[in-house]
């Protein structure tokens, strides 16, 4: 996947240059918008950018009673409020923002962390919640050529 993403900015870089300051802009905030819009989609259906689910939460005891984890994760973490988009005339980026950036950087990368105050230190499985699929990939491509030749 980092091999296309290579492939693809070299690509777009030569084509972006030939455009003017406003229209980069433009363009780079339509890509960066549908690129959240895709991300989140796809973190509602719990997968990784690659196509395979998302290690399952571990099951809580709680009070004794053993059960199926009947909520997804990131339901809040996928909505506009944390997952900002940026775009300017030189590129564009889509991330959190908050506190919540760090949970997402511990399950991105299945690091340790402490989940409350007085607890020991769990280790995360790695779900990637940003990334590039193929879909979106092509995507992208797409949104470029019609938008040089409009």
């Amino acid at each position: 996947m980092n091999n296309d993403l290579q492939v693809l900015e070299t690509w777009v870089a030569a084509l972006l240059a030939k455009l003017d300051e406003g229209e980069r802009r433009k363009l780079l905030g339509a890509v960066a918008r549908d690129l959240r819009r895709s991300q989140s989609k796809r973190i509602t259906t719990q997968r990784n950018p690659d196509g395979s689910a998302f290690a399952p939460r571990k099951p809580k005891d709680l009070r004794g009673k053993q059960g199926r984890i009947k909520s997804k994760m990131f339901t809040k973490l996928k909505s506009a409020r944390y997952m900002r988009t940026q775009s300017t005339t030189n590129g564009l980026s889509v991330g959190f923002v908050g506190r919540v950036s760090r949970i997402a950087r511990v399950h991105q990368y299945g690091l340790k962390d402490r989940p409350e105050r007085g607890q020991a230190d769990v280790q995360y499985d790695a779900r990637q919640l940003l990334g590039f699929s193929g879909d979106e990939l092509e995507n992208i491509r797409n949104m470029l050529i019609d938008h040089l030749t409009a």
